[in-house]
């Protein structure tokens, strides 16, 4: 019993041995961590810890970024226009560089008057002095292109194809005057084919030698569109083979060139087709008989009621163009 209880203090003592020493050695592996590790971690420590700085905002690269879409209701701003400087100011409708360049063809006069005086108007503008040579042909009877019939009057002209327009120059009243001051009014009743230029008119004989001899064959001219004093008035003529189901009908005697004819129908005027033989034509017969309604380049508009589908007769009515 004695020998026995000796040995338990010794147990006692190398178990209290054994736990010094392990806690010294975890003291020991402490002190050389600390004493081993720099003020920052390792380059494999930090790598593994967090992204490299120069990768933080960039998405991962198996899902690229998407911008966000606005939704239908948003509508993007838009962007702000850049403030002139003060040394180039901005120009404006009325700055020659800020006009489109014309893309009609070329015209045979100086430019046009403001709009709005003749806001029908086509090639041949009031106001205007147009530029060209005076030709001459036998006129015989006066009847041309435009297909008034015979006149007795034969002071007349043809116009050059560009500038008559599909007929639209039929009817007008034009003051031509020569370089040596002579002048004579004829009134287009006919079609210079090409190559008659633009500017171009081909005088009768009659009026030519009102300007110069025949001789001369061709002189320079000015010309511009009158609107004439006169006492007659319009008067209507349908064309041969016109019925109730196809017509053709033609207005004569107008002081001012004539920019539409219509017809009238269940739902109101209707805009016939001008040919250039100087007719407006019903295909279908449509309006044919009944009330008409004439306007010139100005947009002065006449009605004219009760003329009977007679073909190939002058019937006059009351009424004519003002004159401006």
């Amino acid at each position: 019993m004695a020998s026995h209880s000796r040995r338990r203090p010794l147990r006692k003592r190398r178990t209290a041995l054994v736990l010094a020493v392990a806690v010294a050695a975890v003291g020991v592996l402490l002190s050389l961590m600390v004493a081993l590790r720099p003020d920052d971690e390792p380059n494999a420590v930090r790598a593994a810890a967090e992204p490299a700085a120069g990768n933080r905002s960039s998405a991962p690269a198996a899902t690229p970024e998407r911008k966000a879409e606005p939704s239908p209701k948003q509508k993007p701003k838009p962007k702000p226009k850049p403030k002139p400087s003060k040394a180039s100011p901005t120009p404006t409708a009325a700055t020659p560089s800020a006009r489109p360049s014309p893309t009609s063809a070329p015209r045979s006069s100086s430019p046009r008057p403001a709009s709005g005086t003749a806001p029908l108007a086509g090639r041949i503008q009031p106001q205007v002095t147009y530029k060209g040579v005076a030709t001459h042909y036998d006129a015989a009877d006066g009847d041309g292109a435009c297909l008034y019939g015979p006149s007795p009057d034969l002071m007349v002209a043809a116009m050059n194809h560009t500038d008559y327009e599909t007929s639209k120059a039929c009817g007008a009243y034009i003051l031509v005057r020569a370089g040596n001051g002579a002048s004579v009014t004829v009134r287009v009743t006919n079609e210079c084919p090409l190559p008659c230029a633009p500017g171009q008119l081909d005088l009768s004989k009659e009026a030519f030698a009102k300007l110069a001899g025949l001789s001369a064959g061709r002189i320079p001219i000015t010309w511009s569109l009158l609107s004439p004093s006169t006492s007659d008035t319009v008067s209507i003529r349908y064309k041969s083979g016109s019925s109730r189901n196809w017509c053709g009908i033609q207005a004569l005697g107008h002081r001012n060139p004539l920019a539409r004819l219509e017809v009238r129908t269940g739902s109101g005027w209707s805009r016939l087709t001008r040919t250039e033989y100087n007719y407006f034509l019903s295909p279908d017969g449509t309006g044919c008989g009944g009330p008409l309604r004439l306007t010139d380049i100005y947009g002065e508009q006449l009605t004219v009621d009760g003329v009977a589908i007679r073909p190939d007769a002058v019937q006059p009515t009351r009424v004519q163009f003002a004159r401006h």
